[in-house]
């Protein structure tokens, strides 16, 4: 019998593919727990829409990074803190003051886990961040750190 399975299911398959099983396991174990439908017609036929429909939701969240990359490449974030006389701050510069002055400077607003530093950020100088978008987009943004 051929089925579209609703969820995973241990060593049968992913949510969303279409296998085939016997009858009696998708009859007693897999239609009774809700984890597939059987692959009449009509069932395939809504599950090729939602297919395409999740194909281009992604397709559109990745056009929507890739643009906010472009935008965060050319951003250069300029932060004052207190330094001492050889340059070394008070503290370090975190990723969530650089989401702050992000937020405040572009109206841009970022998940701070989404920046990562290769280093933290203790003495003034140029740095670059970069910032993960989505799994095929990644932005870097130049930190300039002046001490007052």
């Amino acid at each position: 019998m051929k089925v579209i399975l609703l969820t995973d299911v241990k060593k049968i398959g992913k949510k969303g593919e279409l296998i085939n099983v016997k009858d009696g396991y998708a009859r007693n174990f897999l239609f009774p727990k809700k984890a597939a439908i059987e692959a009449t017609p009509a069932n395939l036929k809504k599950y090729e829409n939602e297919k395409k429909h999740k194909q281009q939701k992604e397709q559109e969240i990745y056009e929507e990074a890739e643009k906010l990359g472009d935008k965060l490449s050319k951003i250069t974030l300029t932060i004052e803190t207190k330094a001492g006389d050889n340059g070394k701050l008070f503290g370090s510069i975190t990723t969530k003051e650089i989401t702050d002055l992000i937020e405040k400077q572009h109206k841009i607003k970022l998940d701070k886990r989404k920046v990562e530093l290769s280093n933290p950020i203790k003495t003034t100088g140029e740095y670059k961040a970069k910032v993960k978008l989505h799994t095929k987009v990644t932005a870097e943004i130049n930190i300039i750190v002046e001490g007052k």
